[in-house]
């Protein structure tokens, strides 16, 4: 009952999913298709998705989580081995190295940009250390070329998590074609969505060609060869593999919503200078720079409340929460969760994202904001900025 009458008192929701007509035609067309799954729809979605990207292969799959899971096992990732992760992330980044039995290890992360620290990750660096796990924090580029350069000194692979980073390039190369292979996800707060869905892309044609295989139970011939000439039941199993097909559906969606992803990131970039212009000359708040670059795709709008500001994070939240402003946290650091005290290693301090735990929020973004929504974000907190400190 309490979460319904906060719901009816929301005047700035944190997210809302934009599906245009276009969208939705696309939707209807898709189900007027006798092959439902794992069609001509997905791979309309992966050719359009590596052109975008400017990879020669893209991989859909069932969600980003099946995408790091699927191209770790590809890379050879496995039992023994240790995997560095930034202890900012969701914990997708994380349950994709322990399902592949390998054992990630907690890097720190810059103040700055909340992406994993190039100090951190030397100093993590074991005999045991397979690959990097880097991730595009909130859309931000990370220092992507610094770890390719530690990643060749000890050659070591690297898997790039783009799940917040579609649009987001450093000079004319697309995030996720450093490395080895890079995982995107399509889930519906992120820049584009097919509800549910994700795409690995890759340069590698055996990583490609594995975890097109993998992603369906390990078959030798997808549902749509099933149905040809000759003896379409004769496949073979040519490992065991897993159920993580992307339907006919959100391929659809997702390849709509691509046809405008430029637009997109456009117009969230307008929604956050709005907010940086209207919050960098608020004593105690950080508000992210906005680049002139296309090194950001502003997937989120995260700020830090500092001990400069006269109350806490927390009771800022409080207050947003009692004006009817839904903000989030991204994320609280992967060291914290019991499960992963348990089966994470850190060799390294964590003194940043201990200390941004306790100043990140997360504010309202989505392409449907109207000014008069982000004046009343901007209102709590410069409202609140007038407080004697207590």
């Amino acid at each position: 009952m309490k979460d319904n009458k906060l719901l009816k008192k929301t005047k700035v929701p944190f997210f809302l999913p934009h599906i245009s007509s276009s969208d939705k035609k696309s939707i209807i067309n898709a189900l007027k298709s006798p092959l439902l799954t794992d069609g001509p729809k997905l791979r309309e979605f992966e050719f359009d998705f590596a052109r975008f990207i400017g990879a020669k292969y893209a991989i859909g799959v069932s969600n980003a989580t099946s995408a790091l899971h699927l191209t770790l096992k590809s890379l050879g990732v496995k039992k023994g081995d240790e995997v560095i992760v930034p202890d900012i992330t969701f914990v997708a980044t994380i349950n994709s190295v322990l399902l592949c039995g390998a054992t990630p290890v907690l890097a720190d992360v810059g103040k700055d940009d909340l992406n994993i620290s190039i100090d951190s990750v030397k100093n993590s660096i074991t005999k045991r250390t397979k690959l990097i796990l880097p991730v595009h924090m909130a859309g931000k580029i990370c220092k992507i070329n610094e770890i390719r350069k530690i990643a060749k000194k000890y050659d070591l692979l690297v898997l790039e998590d783009c799940a917040h980073a579609i649009g987001t390039k450093l000079g004319e190369k697309h995030a996720g074609t450093f490395g080895d292979a890079g995982c995107f996800s399509f889930y519906p707060t992120k820049n584009i969505t097919s509800i549910e869905g994700g795409m690995i892309i890759t340069n590698s044609k055996k990583v490609a060609e594995s975890v097109t295989t993998s992603r369906n139970h390990g078959l030798s011939r997808s549902l749509m060869h099933r149905f040809s000439h000759g003896k379409p039941w004769d496949y073979d199993v040519l490992e065991p593999g897993y159920n993580y097909r992307l339907d006919e559906i959100r391929s659809s969606l997702g390849s709509s919503q691509l046809k405008r992803i430029d637009q997109i990131n456009s117009l969230r970039k307008k929604i956050c200078k709005y907010y940086t212009d209207s919050l960098e000359s608020i004593d105690g708040i950080k508000a992210p720079a906005i680049s002139g670059k296309n090194d950001h795709a502003y997937h989120l709008y995260i700020i830090r409340v500092t001990k400069n500001y006269p109350i806490s994070r927390d009771e800022l939240f409080r207050r947003f929460t009692n004006d009817g402003i839904t903000t989030s946290l991204h994320y609280k650091p992967l060291n914290m969760f019991t499960a992963y005290k348990k089966s994470a290693k850190v060799y390294d301090k964590l003194d940043n994202s201990k200390e941004l735990f306790d100043e990140i929020i997360s504010l309202p973004l989505y392409l449907t904001i109207s000014r008069k929504q982000q004046e009343l974000v901007v209102k709590c907190i410069r409202d609140n900025s007038k407080l004697s400190h207590s």
